[in-house]
């Protein structure tokens, strides 16, 4: 399939061809079919526990079919996106202002967490004994791993073997060979490496089509990850900390707040109708507590309301390693929380000293077991200030912080795409708004008859294909 030019103007003629598809019954709605399989598992977690643990596979099973898709579709998106493109610098571009925006809102996250922490005061009076704990249960939560220093983590970027990348699942090795294999193409010639551009083309649209059958069983998928999450560790543990969870739920909702502002003020976008246009997936990530469950589809909505191809293939990918906010924001009030446990506060110089350790260790959490714990250890290890093995507390509350991470995660990085896709002037504000309206979906070119593309035909080229009727993550 040929990339089709840049969308005209809208012509009245032609507005039936972008009218919202009709409203599917409710029962038929991926959205209602989560939520009734979330609050299912809910039940089903609290009444029997037993047999809510006993469900796990149902969420481990469907998170494992969409890795079997991330890395490979990783790859189609960016190369056909960067050749699409035809500029290696605007890719480099793109790149360079997305770990920009990385750095300041990670930096941004951990500082307010500092703050949230110093205010809140989570761990205060619990006196916690040293002698009391055990190195057992981190280690078994983290393995025997040391955590990478920040050279071990920059080279763990680049792949040793090609195969072995796609292999692992390792997403920022796939995307550094994506880069690689993209540019190579704009370097050769795009009308050179065309039979190889178009394969790909169609080997993504096989993709897409795969996880569109995926989809299907999601509500399955979520029904056993939240029923395996509350059999596992009960609403019970929410009273044992309390002051921690509200501590970090509260910072945040102050936190989507001022993201709020930011996609407002900057590329103008209304986050409220994004969230609404994109609610399947924020709801199957909070149901599976994994962003990972909803990488293909979140790019695949991003492109639709508006950001290129290219922008969406290189941010969403490398913002699931480098701008984890939610992320953030816990790491650094379990900090304060695990210090004041001991009875310790952190002054200043500490802070800044901790704020420095975690924004190297919070990189790179994504897809790794225990790494939030890791990332501590990390940090109390350095700070030498209350011992390791107090990380260990944390095991009671952590998979009750994961519907915060997760949802400030995946919102983090949709806002970052669509910030820099403005800065690099590759956002599409009225695609965007006609995707809120209902007017691009997926499948919509189905309804598109050859008539309708003829009418917008050039005297110099061949014909303008609408961008609702390219099919959805091909854009």
């Amino acid at each position: 399939m040929k990339f089709p030019p840049p969308a005209p103007a809208p012509n009245p003629a032609n507005l039936a061809s972008t009218a919202p598809a009709p409203k599917k019954p409710l029962y038929k709605s991926l959205f209602f079919q989560i939520l009734v399989a979330v609050g299912l598992g809910i039940g089903i977690g609290h009444f029997w526990p037993d047999l809510g643990s006993a469900l796990r596979p149902l969420g481990d099973g469907f998170i494992q079919l969409i890795k079997m898709i991330i890395a490979p579709l990783i790859f189609l998106v960016i190369v056909t996106g960067i050749s699409a493109v035809g500029d290696v610098k605007a890719v480099g571009r793109v790149g360079v202002k997305a770990l920009l925006y990385f750095t300041g809102a990670t930096l941004f996250a951990l500082v307010f967490g500092l703050v949230v922490g110093n205010i809140v005061q989570p761990g205060a009076g619990l006196n916690i004994d040293p002698n009391s704990l055990s190195q057992d249960a981190l280690n078994a939560k983290t393995g025997t791993a040391p955590p990478k220093d920040a050279g071990a983590f920059l080279l763990g970027i680049i792949p040793t073997s090609v195969v072995g990348a796609f292999a692992s699942n390792s997403l920022l090795q796939v995307l550094c060979f994506s880069v690689f294999f993209g540019a190579a193409i704009v370097v050769v010639g795009r009308e050179r490496c065309l039979p190889v551009v178009n394969l790909l083309e169609t080997v993504l649209e096989l993709f897409f089509k795969i996880m569109g059958w995926v989809m299907r069983v999601a509500p399955v998928g979520a029904f056993g990850a939240m029923a395996f999450i509350i059999g596992q560790y009960g609403l019970g543990s929410l009273s044992t900390y309390a002051l921690l969870i509200a501590a970090c739920y509260g910072a945040a909702i102050v936190f989507i707040a001022l993201l709020f502002v930011v996609a407002w003020v900057y590329p103008r976008v209304p986050l409220w109708q994004f969230i609404k246009y994109s609610r399947e997936e924020f709801l199957l990530a909070l149901g599976t507590a994994s962003t990972e469950s909803v990488l293909p589809r979140i790019m695949t909505k991003l492109t639709n309301a508006g950001c290129s191809r290219a922008t969406t293939g290189l941010v969403v990918p490398t913002g699931y390693s480098f701008n984890l906010d939610g992320a953030a924001l816990y790491l650094s009030i379990s900090l304060l929380f695990l210090a004041q446990a001991f009875g310790h506060n952190l002054d200043l110089g500490q802070q800044l000293a901790a704020l420095g350790i975690l924004m190297l260790t919070s990189k790179g959490m994504a897809g790794v077991p225990g790494s939030a714990f890791l990332a501590l250890s990390a940090t109390a290890g350095a700070l030498g200030i209350f011992p390791v093995a107090g990380v260990a507390l944390l095991l009671g509350a952590d998979r009750l912080m994961d519907s915060m991470r997760v949802s400030v995660n995946l919102l983090g990085n949709c806002v970052a795409t669509f910030v820099v896709a403005k800065w690099e002037g590759q956002f599409d504000r009225e695609a965007m708004l006609r995707a809120f309206r209902g007017e691009i979906t997926e499948g919509a070119e189905s309804d598109v008859t050859e008539s309708e593309i003829a009418e917008g035909t050039t005297a110099d080229g061949p014909p303008e294909v609408p961008s609702a009727v390219v099919p959805a993550g091909l854009r």
